[in-house]
C-alpha cells in the first residue's frame, strides 16, 4: 500500500523526494568538518511535519548507503510507529529502563540498512528519562548500530525535552511550517536551542503553499548563530510534508 507521508521511498523521483535529498546534502556540508553522526529533528510547534521530516530524512540517508536507525523520543506524542505502521509495544523507553536492549528494539524498515526504534510505553515523566545521563550514554551506544541515527523529538518551545537531548547531538534540524509557525515562536525555538549549546544545522521550511495545488519545500542551511543562508527547493502536488 502506498504510504504518501514516506515520499522518498514511494515516489524518490518526484521533486519532493529531491528536496530531501537536498536537503540530506545540505546537512552533511553544514558539518563537513565534524563527524556528523546525531541528528535532532524538532520543531517549533506542533503539526509542522517534523515526524514526516525525520521519517523521509533518514530514507534520503539510506539511500546514499549510509546505515540509518530512526529514533521516536517524542514520548508525548509518538509518531514514527504510525509513519512506519510499526508495533510500539517495545521501544526506547524500554531500553532507557534497562528491560531491553538495542538489538531487539530494532524494528526493520523496507530499507534493509535503515531501522526504527520506537517510544515503546510512554512513561510518566518524560523529560527525566530524556534528560538522563542513560539517555545520554545511549546516544554513543546507538553509534554502534548505524551511521547515522536521527532522533524524533518533541516541539521545543511546548516542553523542555528538545532542548535537553539537543546539547548531546551533533547538530539540530529546526522543522518549521509556513502559515502555521508563527515568527516569534520560531525564533524563540531558535533562541532556546543555541541557550542549551545546541548545534544548529539548519531550518527546514515546509507547507509552503504556491498555489492552491503546489506546495514547496525549502531547506536553508547555515550556521546556527544566523550565518550565510542558501536556499533550495522542490515542488510536489501532494501536501504531504
Amino acid at each position: 500500500m502506498f504510504n504518501k507521508r514516506l515520499v522518498v521511498l514511494e515516489n524518490p523521483k518526484s521533486p519532493v523526494a529531491e528536496a530531501y535529498r537536498i536537503a540530506r546534502t545540505n546537512i552533511q556540508f553544514a558539518a563537513v568538518d565534524k563527524d556528523l553522526r546525531t541528528i535532532l529533528i524538532t520543531s517549533s510547534g506542533p503539526a509542522e511535519g517534523k515526524s514526516t521530516t525525520a521519517a523521509n530524512l533518514g530514507i534520503a540517508f539510506a539511500q546514499s548507503g549510509k546505515s540509518v536507525i530512526i529514533v521516536d523520543a517524542d514520548l508525548r506524542k509518538p509518531t514514527q510507529h504510525k509513519v512506519w505502521e510499526n508495533d510500539n509495544s517495545i521501544g526506547l523507553t524500554n531500553i532507557l529502563l534497562g528491560d531491553t536492549g538495542i538489538p531487539k528494539a530494532l524494528q526493520t524498515s523496507p530499507m534493509k540498512n535503515l531501522h526504527i526504534i520506537t517510544t515503546g510505553p510512554i512513561p510518566p515523566n518524560p523529560a527525566e528519562l530524556l534528560g538522563s545521563q542513560r539517555m545520554t550514554n545511549l546516544l554513543t551506544s546507538f553509534q554502534e548500530y548505524a551511521d547515522i541515527i536521527i532522533i524524533d523529538t518533541p516541539p521545543v518551545i511546548a516542553v523542555t525535552d528538545a532542548a535537553l537531548v539537543a546539547p548531546q547531538v551533533d547538530g539540530v534540524v529546526l522543522v518549521v511550517a509556513s502559515g502555521q509557525a508563527k515568527i516569534e515562536a520560531a525564533q524563540r525555538s531558535k533562541q532556546m536551542l543555541l541557550n542549551g549549546k545546541a548545534k544548529i544545522l539548519g531550518t527546514i521550511l515546509n507547507m509552503v503553499e504556491e498555489d492552491s495545488q503546489d506546495y514547496y519545500y525549502y531547506y536553508y542551511y547555515g550556521e546556527g548563530s544566523g550565518g550565510k543562508k542558501k536556499g533550495k527547493k522542490g515542488s510536489s502536488k501532494a501536501a504531504c510534508l
